[in-house]
Order: C-alpha cells, then structure tokens, then sequence
C-alpha cells in the first residue's frame, strides 16, 4: 500500500492483480483512462522490502491482451532473473524502520505490555505481517518512533500507523513530519494533520475514574468525563506553539490550508470484565465538539433526533466549556478525525484479509453497522467470520469526519471520500455515511486446542481498543 502514487487513481484504473514465485514477484493490468489502452507492470521487493514497480510494458489494445502478454513475462522472469535482486532501485534507507526489532540492550521491563502482545503471541502473526509490510515505507521525522512504538508510546504510535494506512487507502501520499504529524497531498488536495490521543489521567480530577456500568451511569459518563478527557487533548493541541511561537496551522507545512487534528480514546484498557473506552465513547465527542446534544422521540412511528444545546461539562470539581468548534482559535482547525479502530485488533483482522492468518486460529468480529433502513439509532448487529469466502475489510471504514462549520480553510468532503463525515448545519447534526459502514465492533480470536488440552495459542477476545 506504500507503492502507488496519488496520480495514478486518477491516470488509471486496475482491472487484475497477479503474482509469482511464492509472492515474490506481485503484477497488475491497468487501464490507462486517458489513452483508453491497457498495461501491465511487474513489482519485485527492494533492498528493505518494499514493492517496486521493475517492469512494464503499454498501449496494449484489450485487458486480455495485458493479462496474455503479462503471464508470459512473468514466466520468463521466473525462468531468467534473479528475483532477489531485481528490485533494487538504489535509492533504499541505511536505516530502514523495523517496528518490530527489539535492540539487544534493550530492558524488557520497559516495553508496553501491548507491545509484547503483538510481538510474541502466535494468534498475533497477521498484525506482525502487516506491519512489517509498513515500516520500510516509513520515512519519520521523527528518530523516537521505533523507541516509542515499543514503549510507554505504543497507543499513540500505533494510532498514527492506522492513520497512515487510512491516509494510504484513501489515495493521498503521506509525508511524515516531525509536526504537525501527516501531509497529505494529492491532485487538487494538500493539508495536515495532527494526532493525538486521551490518554490516561494520573492525577487531577479525571484521575478517579467512574468506571460507569448502569445505563445512567454510563449517560452521566458521556456527558461529563468523557468531553473532558477529549477536550483536554484538544485543547492542548489547539493552544500549543513551537519555539517560535507557531501554532501547527501557522507552520510553513501548513500554512494556507486546511489543518485537522486526528483523535482516539485510549484512556482506559480492556479488562476481563469491562470493554476498553474506544467501544463506546465517540458519542461523547460530538456533543463536546459542537456544543449539542440530541433527544430523541418517536413521531408517527419514526425516530427524530432534536438537537438540545449545552454550554459547559462538568465531573467533579472540574468545568470545562462545551463548544469546541466555538472556541477562540479553533476556526483554524477545519475538521477533527476520529476512529475507534486505531488497535491491534484492526491490524490483526487486515493481516487475515491478506492472507497472514495464523494456522489453527479463528478471527471473528461482531458489531454494528450503519444502515439507512434501520430505526435503530445504534445501526444493525453483525457476526462476520473473516476467514470466511468474500469477506472484505478496509482500513478506512471506521474513520470519521468531525467537519468544523465555522473553519478559515474547510475541508472538502470528497477529500476523504468513504469515511463518515458528519456537520452541524442549520441547526441540525448531518450525518454522511456509506451504507454499511461500521459503528463499533468486537473482535475475538479463537484458537484450537492439542487433545492433551494445551493451547496452539491462547483463547482471546478483544474489542477496538486493545487485548
């Protein structure tokens, strides 16, 4: 997913996809949408492993007559080349990213147990493979990335790698910069994009958590704590400036263009008894970000959301205004993403999608989806098996768009085509959303076990936010 340009999903359409020796060697057929003929183009891996287009061939009259002439090429390249070295392109790193290496100095004790997770378990081998296909791409900034990916940093690193890949699928070509975090540019679009996260409190007044499990606790939760983990995050972001007093959208990167910030929830783990925050917590958002929150009622036999204003948050001692969009400086932050698919679980279920799954596990995934039909204002459950024919995921498919109605540089919608994207015009919260699009899900890998009852690998579920 690190091969293609942003040019090229306007210049040509992929009609097949083909691949040899053992997945050495990956091919295409591709219609040339200017020309009105077809091609073909062969990749082999580079010196750190990365696909690279090594051979092609254009102006071929019909996709048969790509895909004839492109099975014969392969074979003569699997017959006469040295693969190995036939996508060298003498432009690699010294020093590729290897998200997964651990130094030999390195203190064990010092890394994130969730690290450890994704490193060591069997069951975990998808997510390893994908990420290994992302780090030679990876060109950061930033020399603390690795460090940080294995430590107390995993949350935050690993949030920016899905954002990445997101960034990736939605045809934009992604500049890492040491801030803000992403460039984004293609034909006709180019802004930036910060991330962060909300993370844990350990002192203040979100220190004592209310770990809610009523319904009503769970509604005082939403309306109080949780607008303020994100605002803190938010905010901070928001009033931050360098060494020389720039905030992100005055940075020469960003300077002119839409600017966004990228949020997830990772303030509170699973545990064995309770969903991680990621499950349930974006409702929150909204209200926090557009000052608003919603009643709902029955009007001859439909569901009609009213949009009830709100000024301030409180949890304990702490207040906070509502309003983000409204607040002074945020006119320069054009939309706020957000996904609750930022985990190991999405990189887990993606490896499988590839191919990467572990023998003797099983992957299911159990949600909700968005559907226009439905009455249900939390969408239509599903069960999904992913090693099951025809299942597809998309790294995108989570993501959503928190459009600010009052932004200096607005973000367009088909920028991020496929994603959610919501905004609060004329008084009303408006909601896009591809049918189908997820709304929340759980993941749970199942392992066999050996007749002398020992695990393969270990019985897990899990749900979008972590182990």
């Amino acid at each position: 997913m690190g091969t293609r340009l942003s040019i090229v999903h306007h210049v040509a359409e992929e009609v097949s996809w083909w691949s040899a020796a053992d997945d050495r060697l990956i091919a295409v057929v591709v219609h040339d949408r200017i020309d009105d003929d077809y091609g073909w183009i062969i990749l082999a891996r580079d010196r750190i492993g990365r696909f690279r287009a090594v051979l092609l061939d254009t102006s071929l009259p019909s996709a048969f007559r790509a895909e004839e002439a492109l099975r014969l090429e392969l074979a003569r390249v699997v017959r006469e080349e040295n693969i190995a070295v036939l996508g060298d392109q003498a432009d690699t790193p010294n020093s590729p990213v290897d998200l997964l290496a651990v130094p030999d100095a390195a203190d064990m004790a010092a890394l994130h147990p969730y690290f450890l997770e994704l490193l060591n378990r069997p069951a975990r081998s998808p997510g390893r493979a994908v990420i290994r296909e992302i780090g030679p791409w990876l060109t950061p900034k930033d020399p603390h990335l690795v460090q940080e990916f294995q430590g107390q940093g995993f949350d935050q690193r690993l949030w920016e790698l899905y954002l990445w890949a997101a960034f990736r699928e939605f045809g934009l070509d992604v500049e890492l910069l040491e801030a803000p975090d992403f460039r984004c540019t293609a034909p006709g679009i180019d802004f930036t994009v910060e991330a962060t996260t909300a993370a844990p409190s350990t002192m203040g007044p979100l220190a004592s958590h209310p770990d809610p499990k009523t319904d009503a606790e769970i509604e005082e939760f939403l309306k109080g704590y949780m607008p303020i983990k994100y605002g803190s995050a938010l905010h901070s972001k928001l009033t931050k400036t360098n060494a020389k007093g720039k905030h992100y959208w005055e940075r020469e990167e960003s300077a002119g263009k839409p600017f966004l910030l990228a949020i997830a929830d990772f303030h509170k783990p699973a545990t064995e008894d309770s969903p991680a925050s990621l499950t349930f917590t974006q409702s929150a958002l909204w209200q926090y970000l557009y000052g608003q929150r919603v009643r709902i009622e029955e009007r001859d036999g439909a569901l009609v959301v009213i949009p009830v204003p709100i000024t301030e948050h409180q949890f304990g001692e702490k207040t906070i205004p509502s309003g983000f969009f409204d607040q002074p400086l945020a006119e320069n932050v054009s939309a706020v993403i957000f996904s609750n698919a930022g985990t190991i679980a999405k990189f887990d279920r993606m490896g499988v999608v590839a191919g990467f799954a572990e023998p003797g596990v099983r992957y299911l995934r159990m949600g909700y989806r968005y559907s226009a039909a439905s009455e249900s204002t939390n969408g239509i459950s599903f069960v999904d098996d992913l090693l099951s024919d025809g299942y597809e995921e998309w790294w995108t498919e989570e993501i959503q768009v928190f459009h600010n109605p009052n932004a200096l540089h607005p973000l367009p919608i088909m920028t991020l085509m496929g994603a959610i994207h919501h905004a609060f015009e004329d008084g009303e919260l408006k909601t896009l959303a591809p049918e189908g699009a997820v709304m929340t899900s759980y993941t749970m890998l199942l392992s066999t076990f050996r007749d002398d009852g020992a695990a393969s690998a270990a019985p897990s579920s899990e749900d979008e936010d972590a182990p």
